[in-house]
């Protein structure tokens, strides 16, 4: 099992009761501080079947091929290069694998000022893709059975938008339906590909 983005592991801890004491989950993180508090927490907590990897998601230090599930919990958006890092997601997956990922997406375009005002009320939203584009992105990588598992509105309050925008602004953008998402997508890798395993059946 994989996570990208671990952090200081905590998501990488919950994985490990799923994959039993056989099993082993590695947690990717580009930051050498997290890396370094990821491997205290396993210390203290003794496990031994856990592994920590400095690395990017767009060129992740991991063995094609090689992974069963791979998770992440709103870091996807925040890669510069998405589409590298679900090339790179799909490269490590086994035929058959899958990932689970939740992350930030919008839908509709937001005025300047909203966007601001969502990325100072949730962090994740800076460099988010517009939903649909972030599934064909899913889709042009080569991997099937998606489907958006959870989808939740972000609550923009009016008390939030009036520190950015007008009475009369925040009733426009009521109006236009656009908005910010949470949403948790699903996707598998083919069972059999070819062209060295980084590419659908051709």
């Amino acid at each position: 099992m994989l996570d990208l983005g671990s952090g200081a592991g905590n998501d990488v801890f919950v994985a490990r009761s799923f994959v039993g004491e056989q099993g082993k989950v590695i947690g990717i993180d580009m930051t050498p501080e997290m890396i370094e508090r990821a491997n205290k927490n396993k210390q203290k907590l003794g496990f031994t079947n856990v592994e920590f990897r400095l690395g990017d998601i767009e060129q992740m230090p991991v063995e094609s091929n090689s992974i069963n599930v791979a998770v992440s919990n709103c870091v996807l958006n925040l890669v510069p290069d998405k589409r590298t890092a679900f090339a790179e997601l799909y490269r490590v997956l086994k035929p058959g694998g899958h990932f689970s990922v939740s992350d930030i997406v919008l839908v509709g375009e937001l005025p300047p000022a909203i966007q601001r005002a969502a990325e100072m009320y949730a962090g994740c939203v800076s460099g988010a893709l517009q939903k649909e584009e972030y599934l064909t992105i899913i889709r042009d990588a080569g991997f099937q059975a998606i489907e958006v598992k959870k989808e939740k509105r972000l609550d923009l309050t009016d008390e939030l938008l009036l520190a950015y925008i007008s009475t009369g602004e925040i009733e426009a953008y009521r109006r236009s339906g656009a908005g910010v998402l949470s949403i948790t997508v699903y996707a598998r890798k083919p069972e059999q590909s070819c062209c060295g395993g980084t590419k659908p059946c051709c």
